[in-house]
Order: structure tokens, then C-alpha cells, then sequence
């Protein structure tokens, strides 16, 4: 075996599909063959949009990087070929979108033994990712009123986070009801329509904390605006968490004002691959395989390989329904 499948992008919104090498796995690294592979929100920023996108045509497989699978053949002394892995490649390795991933063995985290259907395990990478963001801040949840803006996969994961972490109030906004209507599965106290002003999730958190303003907010959208409205629904003092990749490459205006006069406390985080022993992940792992949350509401469609194009075309356009869209191969 020495060809594959694999999802290329060739130019901006367009990705093909063709027939590529295999690549062949240094040492300490595996060959992963492909079971799953979920689409990011920082795929989407980097299909459509261009951010840190490659020379093109790019990489066969890039920009996925969250995918199940089972090694079929090792260089590696910890994984041996039939193990079931879940993949988190970071930078160089991102190539989920294709039949099989050649990559190093300390991004191959071995599944736990779980009854569910492997998709649900799948989940991991995203809701370690916001794991490892909450554990960045070293804020306490415990009493706090916590406010959420988007609620995408990323977005319900640190809603339940929030109130898991001991939140007395979540409030969460979405442009989809459909999103909003799940909400309060993954621990949202309130649920806000988004609008393109911010008035609507300011006059929640307003109303929840007595005009105070939210202890801790998470942006997971990654927009001008509700970057924006992430600052103006802040707390003196509170906390503020950039999760959402931006959609541009241009500066965002905001308020430096606001920000100083506030004296807010505020951070960016890009993926969890940085975590030195990715504990992120291997709690993300073991939370869903003993139940701690239920993840089974969280897929909302599985197609596959050769279906790349409507994949990337239902997350882009946050179809009502469309929540977190995988590929099956």
C-alpha cells in the first residue's frame, strides 16, 4: 500500500479530492488509518479565509486535525499496530483529512475502553482544546457568572466546563436557536439570540449580576463584534478569554479605553498541542469514556471523505442544524 486518498486545498474554498503517497513514518513515528475526522472552526478560518494557510496547493490531508483511528503500522516503542488512537497533530502534521496520517507517537493519545461509538471519543480533541484554555487563566469559577458568547462545539464544551467548575450563572449567546435550544444540555442557565450590536447578551449578563458585569467571559466566535462585546460585558477586574480564531488577518478596533479603565484581564489560546504532556486531551478522554458528559448530541452530521467540499460548506454557513460536522471513512 503506498497511495491514498486525500482531501487537498488547492485554492481558497476549494479543496479536491486525489490520489497521493503514503507517507512513510520516521522513526517514533505511526501510520494512522483514519476512522473519523471532525471539522474545526480553525479549519474553517484557514479554508476560506486563509489564515496561516501553506503555499497552495497545500499538504494532502491539511488543515484536519482531530481524527480517530487505528495504527496499522509503528516506529514507535508505546503504540503497536491495532491500537485505537485518538490524533491531535500539531503544526506540520495537521493531514486528517485523507485515508490515513503519518505522524509522531506523542500525538497519538490511546483510547479508553468505552461501549459508545467511537465518534463520541472523536469529541476529545475539541473539548480538550477548551479544557486546556480554562486551565490557562488560573481564574475561579466557583460563585461566578460566566458568559459564553457562540455556541458551536467549543462553546457548549466551556459551558459545561463553567458550571462543572462550580459557575453559578452561565449565559451563552448564538445567532442559531438551534445551538441555543442544546445549550442548556452542556450547563447554559441562559440562553441569548445574538444580534449584531451586543444588546441582547449585555442586557442578560447585566440583568443576572445586578449591572456588574460577568466575572469571567469566553469569546469562541472570533469576530470583530463580539470581541468587542466580549470587553463592554467584562467586569472591572473580570477576566476575558480569546478562544475564536479571527476571521482576518486585519487589526480589530476595540476599545483600549474600556480595557485600561477596567483593568481586565485578558489571554489568547491556540490549541492545546503546546501542554507538554497533553493531560488536556487524556482528561477530555476520560470524562466522556466514564460519562461525566454526554457528547452524544454533539454530532450533528457524518459524511464522508468524498463529501469534503458539503462538509466544510455546512460548518461554514452555521446551518441551523449543523453543530459539529465529521467525515467517515
Amino acid at each position: 500500500m503506498d497511495k491514498m486518498k486525500a482531501a487537498v486545498l488547492v485554492e481558497s474554498g476549494k479543496m479536491v479530492i486525489e490520489e497521493t503517497a503514503l507517507i512513510e513514518p520516521e522513526e517514533g513515528q505511526v501510520i494512522v488509518k483514519n476512522h473519523m475526522a471532525a471539522i474545526c472552526g480553525s479549519d474553517l478560518h484557514q479554508v476560506f479565509y486563509g489564515a496561516h494557510s501553506p503555499k497552495l496547493p497545500a499538504e494532502p490531508g491539511w488543515p484536519g486535525h482531530e481524527g480517530v483511528g487505528e495504527v496499522i503500522e509503528s516506529r514507535s516503542a508505546n503504540l503497536k499496530a491495532g491500537d485505537l488512537v485518538l490524533t491531535v497533530p500539531g503544526t506540520g502534521f495537521q493531514r486528517c483529512f485523507a485515508d490515513y496520517q503519518t505522524l509522531p507517537d506523542w500525538w497519538c493519545l490511546p483510547l479508553p475502553k468505552y461501549e459508545g461509538p467511537i465518534e463520541d471519543l472523536l469529541m476529545a480533541q475539541q473539548f480538550g482544546t477548551t479544557i486546556y484554555a480554562l486551565r490557562r487563566g488560573n481564574m475561579d469559577f466557583v460563585g461566578s457568572t460566566v458568559a459564553v458568547l457562540g455556541q458551536g462545539s467549543a462553546g457548549q464544551f466551556f459551558a459545561w466546563l463553567a458550571k462543572h467548575l462550580g459557575a453559578r450563572n452561565v449565559v451563552v449567546t448564538d445567532l442559531s436557536p438551534a445551538r441555543l435550544a442544546q445549550s442548556s444540555v452542556f450547563g447554559a442557565d441562559i440562553s441569548v439570540k445574538g444580534d449584531n450590536d451586543g444588546t441582547a447578551i449585555r442586557e442578560a449578563v447585566m440583568d443576572v449580576t445586578n449591572g456588574q458585569g460577568a466575572d469571567i467571559v469566553i469569546e469562541a466566535v472570533g469576530r470583530a463584534e463580539t470581541i468587542q462585546h466580549a470587553l463592554d460585558i467584562a467586569k472591572p477586574r473580570g477576566h476575558v478569554v480569546f478562544f475564536g480564531l479571527p476571521d482576518t488577518s486585519d487589526p480589530v478596533p476595540f476599545s483600549y479605553l474600556n480595557f485600561f479603565m477596567k483593568q481586565l484581564q485578558a489571554y489568547a489560546v491556540v490549541g492545546a498541542q503546546a501542554e507538554e504532556d497533553l493531560s488536556s486531551f487524556h482528561k477530555a478522554l476520560d470524562w466522556i469514556a466514564k460519562g461525566d458528559i454526554d457528547v452524544t448530541k454533539m454530532v450533528s452530521h457524518r459524511l464522508s471523505l468524498e463529501s469534503i467540499s458539503q462538509a466544510l460548506n455546512l460548518a461554514h454557513e452555521r446551518d441551523e442544524d449543523a453543530l459539529k460536522v465529521t467525515l467517515a471513512f
